[in-house]
Parts: C-alpha cells; sequence; structure tokens
C-alpha cells in the first residue's frame, strides 16, 4: 500500500507505469538484486536524488553514492539501516512486499568449492535483522557507548570437531558518561541451539539479560560491569560462550561496522582432531569475494593457530580450516 505522504512524482510515475513493464517483472523474479532495483527506479523515472529523498522521509539516511552502487552491483546492502532501506525503498518504487529483501536472501555470489564453506548472504542478513530485534529487547544501541581498544578472541574446537567454546577479553573506553553494561554477541555455527548455550561472565562484569533466536543461532547477553563509567574512561573484562551443541565447525568469522582497535583471534584445536591445513582471510562486505587469504601454520605443542590485526577495519576477518 502506497505511503500517505507520497510524493506527487511517485504517483504520477504510478499512473504512467500502472502494469510494470515486462524487463522489471522478470528482473523481480529472478534477480540479481542489483538489476532488479535498477530496472525498478527506471521504471519509475526518478532520479537518485529524489529516491534519496524520499527515503529520508521514510527515516532512512542512504547517500546517493551508495543508491549507486546498490544499483551497479558494486555493493550491496547489508547493515540493518541499509536493510531498512531496502524495505523503504518497496514502498517508494511500489514494488510487491519483500520482492528486493527476497532476491537479497536468495542470492549468494560465492563459489561453492568443497573447502568453501561460510556463511551465506542469506543466513548473513537474516541473523542482522534478528540481532537488531534483540538489542531493542535488551534497549542497547547498537555500539553501545562504547569504543573498542582491544579485542582478544580464543575459539576452542572439540574432539567433536565443533566450535566448543569462544573466550573473549575486550579493553573499552566509554564515549558519555553512564556507560554500565556491553552487550556480547555469539553467532553459532548452523545447526546450533542457542538455548543451550551458557554465558561466563569471567573477569570485572556479571551476566545480565540474554536473548536467544533459534532459527538463526544468535545470542545476545548483557555483561554488566557494576560501575558506572565517564566518557573517557576505560575498562577491561572478560567472558566466555559455551557453545558445543553444533556439527562440524570449519570457520571463524568476526564482523565489525566500524574500524576499531586491535584484534587478535587465536583457533586451538583438541589433540584429537587437527584440520589438515588453516588458512586467514578477510571479506569486504557479506556478499563481496573473499581476499587476504595467507596460510597459517598449526603449531605442535599448542595445536592452534592465530592471526593479530593491529587496527580491526570495517568488514569481516576470520580463520578457516580444511579437515581431511
Amino acid at each position: 500500500m502506497p505511503h500517505a505522504t507520497q510524493h506527487a512524482d511517485v504517483a504520477r510515475a504510478e499512473q504512467d507505469c500502472a502494469v510494470a513493464p515486462a524487463e522489471l517483472d522478470s528482473a523481480l523474479r529472478g534477480g540479481p538484486f542489483h538489476v532488479a532495483l535498477r530496472a525498478a527506479i527506471a521504471a519509475r523515472g526518478l532520479p537518485l536524488q529524489r529516491v534519496q529523498h524520499h527515503l529520508s522521509r521514510h527515516g532512512v539516511r542512504v547517500g546517493v553514492t551508495s543508491l549507486s552502487y546498490w544499483q551497479q552491483g558494486a555493493r550491496r546492502p547489508q547493515r540493518p539501516e541499509s536493510l531498512r532501506a531496502v524495505r523503504a525503498l518497496e514502498e517508494i518504487l511500489q514494488l510487491p512486499e519483500e520482492s528486493l529483501i527476497r532476491l537479497l536472501a536468495e542470492s549468494d555470489e560465492r563459489p561453492a568449492g568443497r573447502h568453501c564453506a561460510g556463511r551465506s548472504y542469506r543466513a548473513l542478513i537474516e541473523a542482522s535483522g534478528v540481532l537488531e530485534g534483540l538489542l531493542a529487547e535488551l534497549g542497547a544501541p547498537r555500539d553501545g557507548g562504547l569504543d573498542t581498544l582491544g579485542h582478544h578472541e580464543r575459539v576452542r574446537i572439540g574432539a567433536r570437531r565443533e566450535l566448543a567454546e569462544r573466550e573473549s577479553h575486550h579493553i573499552v573506553r566509554a564515549q558519555r558518561d553512564g556507560v554500565d553494561r556491553y552487550v556480547a554477541v555469539h553467532h553459532g555455527d548452523p545447526g546450533c541451539v542457542p538455548q543451550r548455550m551458557t554465558v561466563h561472565a569471567l573477569e570485572n562484569c556479571r551476566t545480565g539479560r540474554v536473548r536467544r533466536h533459534h532459527d538463526t543461532g544468535v545470542l545476545a547477553a548483557e555483561l554488566l560491569f557494576g560501575t558506572r563509567l565517564r566518557a573517557g574512561d576505560t575498562f577491561l573484562f572478560r567472558y566466555a560462550v559455551e557453545d558445543g551443541t553444533a556439527g562440524v565447525s570449519r570457520e571463524y568469522v568476526r564482523g565489525a561496522e566500524s574500524p576499531g582497535g586491535q584484534y587478535a583471534l587465536q583457533v586451538s584445536f583438541d589433540a584429537g582432531a587437527l584440520p589438515v591445513r588453516c588458512h586467514r582471510f578477510t571479506q569486504h562486505s557479506a556478499a563481496a569475494p573473499r581476499g587476504g587469504r595467507q596460510d597459517l601454520a598449526l603449531s605442535g605443542p599448542h595445536r592452534s593457530v592465530h592471526l593479530v590485526e593491529p587496527r580491526l577495519r570495517s568488514g569481516y576477518v576470520g580463520i578457516a580450516w580444511d579437515w581431511d
């Protein structure tokens, strides 16, 4: 249903395009997303500046450059704000509900090689939307009012080749007065059972409310500091998530929406379940191909591999491994 405040130029375009062109119908049915978006904008006869204006009236801010990249296929919407923009575009461009979102969810541009077991684009955007809802339930802003100065993670792979546990040590700095908690997020491997996961507050914090979403494997947990930080204060805390509820694990990925401080990831393996090879990788976005591949040697006595990023960039970084 059209928005009550839509502009006259959209209404006129709707009258001129009461029946969508065949090419638009075809693009909406088969995609890909950027082709369908470009066809829809062209069918409505709206320049990108007008599309941006209509989005702002829906309370969504997206730059003209981003819109241009989306319709060229150079980038794809990923963050919650971007996904809200896609839903608003369906209304602005008079498209069937979920038509553009469906194309995003169904497309997966990564090659399906034998050792490529990364999460699908569909899984990542569904988890992103779920996480937004869980944070809203907890009354937590996306950034939490904290800057990350350092984040060290240790992932333990168990005897069944499963992701058994993840431990995190954070060094943060308060952006404003009054921050007294952090919301930890854990995204388990496909097939995991968040209801059976346990959050352990290990140092300088205690566990508060915990929210779980079974279908996407997302868990969000409050870690309460027991003190209110002032703007500029630093704080150190440590926690762990006991998992072990999914099947064979093949990678661990850390995503960041904005640049941060130092990040270190260590993956250790059970003595009876050692991979045949490991490598690190980076990824600009969930839709982008992986790059920055570098083989990692498994150290003998510690049975572990690691990576260190002096300054974490937005996007994804992770370690993947192959079993025999």
